[in-house]
C-alpha cells in the first residue's frame, strides 16, 4: 500500500531525520494515515538518537559559531569549521565586509555615480559584455542565484528563456520595483542609496536577454525612491554608461523609470505588464509566458530589483565566490528586513542559510524581552505561514529549509511577534489586506478572501463553533492554487499557518466566548456583517 524511506539530512541544525512516502495503487486514506502517524513518531524519536550519535564526533553547533569559517574575497571554496565536524555542519552567517555587495545600504556614503564608481560599480562593465550573452547567462547559472522577489526561481535559467534570435520584435527587461509585500523594505534601500548597482545590472541583464530597453516599475508610494532613480539614470546617461554604446560596450541601452499607482496586484509580473501598458493591473492567463509574449506583445523578462542589482558583482567577482556562500541551491548573500518586536529593527545583508535565531540576535539585539518571550515569526513577508518558537530555534534562513517546515523565504521580510501579540487578530489583519488588494478577476480569490476575512473577524472574539476552524482551513484550500496569480495563495497561507500552529488558541477563544454568553449575556450571536461593522 505504501512505499517509504527514511533519510538523515545533516545540513539542518540539529541533523534532521525525515521520512518520505509514496502511496501505491489502491491505497486509501484509511490505509495510509495510521502508517504515516507511526512513521512520524518513529522519526521524532530517532532525532534524539541522531543528536546523541553526532555528539561524539563533532563539537556543538553553538561552539562552531565561535569558529565560523570566513569566505574569501576572491573566488574560493568554503573551509570547514574543523576536520571532525565536516563541511556538512558548517554554520553560515557572520558575513564579512569584503563579501558584502550592498556597501551603501544605509546611505552613509555618496549615492551618486562618482561615489558608486569609487565603491567599484561600473568597473570594466564593457568587459562582461564583450564575453557575450552565453557567458553571462552561464555565470549566473553557475552562481546559483535564485530570484530575490519571493518565488526563488533560478535566475540564470529564467534569463535563458528569452529568444536567442530576434524575430523582429524588440526584447524588453522589466524590473519589478513594486515592493508592496507587508514587512518588506529592501528594494527601497537599493533605490535610495545604491541605485547605480541596479542601473548597471539593467545594462548587463538587458544585454544577456538581447534587450535594448529596460523599464523600472516603481511602486506609486515610493516618491522619493523614484526621484533618486531618475537622478541616477540621468547621471548614467551623462557619463556615457547608458544610451548609445553604453559604457563603451558597443551595446545600446535605454532605461526608463515608470511609476505605478499603489496596487499590490501589480507586483505580479503580468499584472505589472498590464499596468505598464496603461491598463488595469489584472494578471494574465499563462501561457503565453512573458518570455514569448510580454510587454506590448514582445519577449519580456520581469525580475526583481535585488536580483538585477547583484548580477554585476557576481560577474566581477566570479560565480564560484557567490556559490561558496550559503548552502547548496541556496547560494549567495541576501538582504533581510527584520521588523516587529525586536530591539533594533533593520535591513541587513547576510549570508544565506544563516540560522534565524542568529540573524535576530546578531543584528537586531534579540527579541524584545528575550528569546524566551518569542511567540512566532513570519520569516518571508506577510504571505508566508508563521512559525512558532520551537521551530524558530533551529531553522535556517533559506528557500529549502523554510520550505521543509511548511513556510517560505519569500522576500526575507522577517516579522517578529512576542507573547504580547494576539495571533488571531494579527493574521486577521493580513486577511483584510488581501481582501482589499484582490483585483476581483478570479472568483475563488474575490469571494474567498472576503469569506476569509469575515470568518477571521469572528474568530478574533470567539463567535464561532469549533468545527468552523476546519471549515476555515478547507476554505483556504479552495482558494489556494485555483487563481490566475499567487495572490490567492498569499491570502490562504497565513491562515493555514495560524490553524496549523495556534489552533488551541482559537479553540480556547471560542470556549471563553461561549462561557461569557452562558453567564448572562443571552443575546443572539451576531452575524458576520454586524461584527465587521462593529470593528
Amino acid at each position: 500500500m505504501l512505499c517509504c524511506f527514511i533519510r538523515i539530512d545533516p545540513s539542518f541544525r540539529p541533523p534532521r531525520l525525515s521520512f518520505h512516502y509514496y502511496p501505491l495503487r489502491g491505497a486509501t486514506n484509511t490505509h495510509i494515515y495510521p502508517i504515516i502517524m507511526a512513521l512520524s513518531f518513529a522519526a521524532r524519536a530517532g532525532q534524539a538518537a541522531v543528536r546523541q550519535a553526532k555528539r561524539g564526533v563533532c563539537i556543538s553547533a553553538r561552539a562552531l559559531s565561535t569558529a565560523r569559517p570566513v569566505a574569501a574575497a576572491a573566488p574560493a571554496a568554503s573551509a570547514s569549521p574543523s576536520d571532525a565536524a565536516g563541511a556538512n555542519l558548517r554554520i553560515h552567517g557572520g558575513l564579512k565586509d569584503q563579501d558584502r555587495i550592498f556597501t551603501n545600504v544605509y546611505g552613509e556614503k555618496d549615492s551618486g555615480i562618482e561615489g558608486a564608481m569609487k565603491r567599484g560599480d561600473w568597473y570594466r562593465t564593457k568587459d562582461f559584455i564583450a564575453l557575450g550573452r552565453d557567458w553571462i547567462i552561464n555565470e549566473m547559472k553557475a552562481s546559483g542565484l535564485r530570484g530575490r522577489g519571493g518565488a526563488g526561481f533560478p535566475s540564470g535559467l529564467k534569463w535563458s528563456f528569452m529568444p536567442k534570435v530576434s524575430d523582429g520584435r524588440p526584447h524588453y527587461l522589466v524590473v519589478n520595483a513594486d515592493e508592496s509585500e507587508p514587512g518588506t523594505c529592501k528594494d527601497r534601500e537599493i533605490m535610495r542609496h545604491d541605485p547605480h548597482k541596479l542601473i548597471e545590472g539593467c545594462l548587463v541583464a538587458g544585454f544577456a536577454m538581447g534587450a535594448h530597453t529596460a523599464y523600472i516599475y516603481v511602486r506609486g508610494e515610493f516618491w522619493h525612491e523614484a526621484n533618486c532613480l531618475e537622478k541616477a539614470v540621468k547621471e548614467a546617461y551623462a557619463k556615457g554608461m547608458l544610451g548609445k554604446n553604453a559604457a563603451g560596450s558597443g551595446w545600446d541601452m535605454d532605461v526608463h523609470v515608470a511609476r505605478g499607482y499603489g496596487a499590490y496586484i501589480c507586483g505580479e509580473e503580468t499584472g505589472l505588464i498590464e499596468s505598464l501598458e496603461g491598463k488595469p493591473g489584472k494578471p494574465r492567463l499563462k501561457p503565453p509566458f512573458p518570455a514569448n509574449v510580454g510587454l506590448y506583445g514582445c519577449p519580456t523578462t520581469v525580475t526583481n530589483v535585488e536580483t538585477v542589482a547583484v548580477s554585476p558583482t557576481i560577474l566581477r567577482r566570479g560565480a564560484s565566490w557567490f556559490a561558496s556562500l550559503g548552502r547548496k541551491n541556496n547560494s549567495g548573500t541576501k538582504l533581510f528586513c527584520i521588523s516587529g518586536h525586536v530591539n533594533n529593527p533593520c535591513t541587513i545583508e547576510e549570508e544565506m542559510s544563516i540560522p534565524l535565531k542568529d540573524l535576530i540576535e546578531r543584528h537586531c539585539g534579540g527579541v524584545r524581552g528575550g528569546w524566551d518571550n518569542l511567540l512566532a515569526i513570519i520569516p518571508g513577508g506577510s504571505s508566508v505561514p508563521c512559525l512558532p518558537k520551537h521551530i524558530c530555534d533551529d531553522v535556517l534562513m533559506d528557500f529549502d529549509a523554510l520550505k521543509a517546515v511548511q513556510s517560505g523565504l519569500g522576500t526575507a521580510a522577517v516579522i517578529v511577534m512576542d507573547k504580547s501579540t494576539d495571533m488571531v487578530k494579527a493574521i486577521g489583519r493580513l486577511s483584510y489586506f488581501y481582501k482589499h488588494e484582490s483585483c476581483g478577476q478570479c472568483t475563488p480569490c474575490r469571494e474567498g478572501t472576503t469569506w476569509l476575512y469575515n470568518m477571521m473577524t469572528r474568530m478574533q472574539i470567539g463567535a464561532a463553533e469549533v468545527p468552523e476552524i476546519s471549515m476555515l482551513d478547507e476554505l483556504t484550500r479552495q482558494i489556494e492554487g485555483h487563481t490566475i496569480c499567487a495572490l490567492g495563495d498569499a491570502a490562504a497561507w497565513p491562515v493555514q499557518g495560524l490553524i496549523r500552529h495556534f489552533r488551541p488558541e482559537i479553540e480556547e477563544r471560542i470556549r471563553l466566548y461561549k462561557e461569557q454568553q452562558q453567564r448572562g449575556n443571552q443575546e443572539e450571536r451576531p452575524t458576520d456583517k454586524q461584527i465587521v461593522g462593529a470593528l
